[in-house]
C-alpha cells in the first residue's frame, strides 16, 4: 500500500468521481481507476459503491477513509517536524467561528502576520461543529470553536466567555415578545441557534418564525433593519451594530465561551505555538 494510493482514494471520496478526483489531482481517469482497483484488490473489500452519477463510499469505505486521512497527516507531520525551521514558518491552517472576527482579532492578526512573514496562514470559516470535525480530522492546525466542547483528545490553548444577548433594532425599547418574534439564526450546528431553542423550549415556544442565514454580516444586517431579532453574544457589538439594542437573557442560557483548540496527539510547531501565543497575548 502506497502514500500515492491512499491519496488518490481520498481524493475520490472527497469528489464523489473518478473524473473529478482525475481532474483534481491532473492524473488521467484510467490511472485513478487502477489505483483505486489495486487498493481494493489489496485490503480485500470494496472501498465504493458504483452508480450512474459517480461513487460513494462503502461502510467499509467510509472506515478506511478515516485511518487513510490519518497516516496521510501523519506523514505530513513526520515531514514538517523534521524540516521545521527554528523560527516560525510554513503552512499554519486555522478555523474560525465568525463571531471570533468582530473583535481584536483582525487586528492581531496583522500584527502576526507581520512578525512571521515566513508562516502562511490560511483562515477556514464554518460553524463549531464543521470546524471540530476538521480539526479531528486533522485538516486543521487548530480552530476558534464556540460553546460546550468535549475535551478528548483536545488541547485548549486559550478560552474566552462571552455574555449571550437578544439583540433587536436599535429603535426597540421594549422586550420583545417571544412568542411572536422573528428570528434571524444561522444554519444547525451554531450553538447559538442551539441556545434560542433551548430557551424558547423552556418558555413553551416553538422556533418556527425564522430566517435561516449564512453570512454573521448578513445576519446583523438583517437586525439592524428592523426585521428579525437573534441571540449573539455580546462581543459582536462593535462599529455600526454597536447602537443595536441588547436585552439580557435568564441565567441558564447566558454565558458561553470561545475556545482556540488543537488535537492533542497532533504535531505542534513553532508556527502554531507563536499564534496561540499571539491570541493569549491580545485576546478576541
Amino acid at each position: 500500500m502506497e502514500l500515492t494510493d491512499l491519496k488518490v482514494f481520498v481524493s475520490v471520496a472527497e469528489e464523489g468521481g473518478i473524473s473529478r478526483a482525475a481532474e483534481k489531482l491532473e492524473y488521467v481517469q484510467s490511472n485513478v481507476t487502477a489505483r483505486i482497483r489495486k487498493l481494493e484488490s489489496e485490503i480485500g473489500v470494496a472501498l465504493f459503491h458504483r452508480h450512474p452519477k459517480g461513487v460513494a463510499l462503502t461502510e467499509k469505505g467510509a472506515q478506511f477513509r478515516d485511518y487513510a486521512l490519518t497516516i496521510l497527516s501523519l506523514a505530513e507531520e513526520a515531514v514538517r517536524a523534521v524540516q521545521e525551521k527554528p523560527h516560525p514558518s510554513g503552512p499554519l491552517v486555522i478555523g474560525v467561528v465568525e463571531t471570533v472576527t468582530c473583535g481584536n482579532f483582525m487586528n492581531a492578526l496583522s500584527d502576526f502576520q507581520s512578525s512571521y512573514p515566513e508562516v502562511s496562514l490560511s483562515l477556514v470559516t464554518g460553524t463549531s461543529s464543521e470546524l471540530l470535525a476538521m480539526v479531528m480530522d486533522r485538516r486543521l492546525d487548530g480552530a476558534f470553536v464556540t460553546g460546550d466542547i468535549p475535551p478528548a483528545q483536545l488541547i485548549f490553548e486559550y478560552t474566552v466567555k462571552d455574555e449571550i444577548k437578544l439583540l433587536t433594532h436599535e429603535k426597540g425599547g421594549v422586550y420583545p415578545d417571544l412568542s411572536s418574534a422573528k428570528w434571524a439564526v444561522s444554519p444547525k450546528g451554531c450553538p447559538f441557534r442551539k441556545v434560542l431553542e433551548e430557551w424558547l423550549d423552556s418558555e413553551g415556544i416553538s422556533l418556527r418564525n425564522v430566517i435561516e442565514i449564512g453570512s454573521l454580516e448578513t445576519l446583523m444586517s438583517c437586525v439592524k433593519s428592523g426585521l428579525a431579532c437573534t441571540l449573539l453574544p455580546a462581543s459582536v457589538l462593535k462599529g455600526e451594530y454597536r447602537s443595536l439594542r441588547a436585552y439580557p437573557i435568564p441565567e441558564p442560557f447566558r454565558f458561553t465561551s470561545t475556545s482556540l483548540v488543537r488535537r492533542s496527539d497532533r504535531f505542534s510547531g513553532k508556527a502554531f505555538a507563536a499564534f496561540a501565543e499571539m491570541v493569549r497575548v491580545n485576546g478576541l
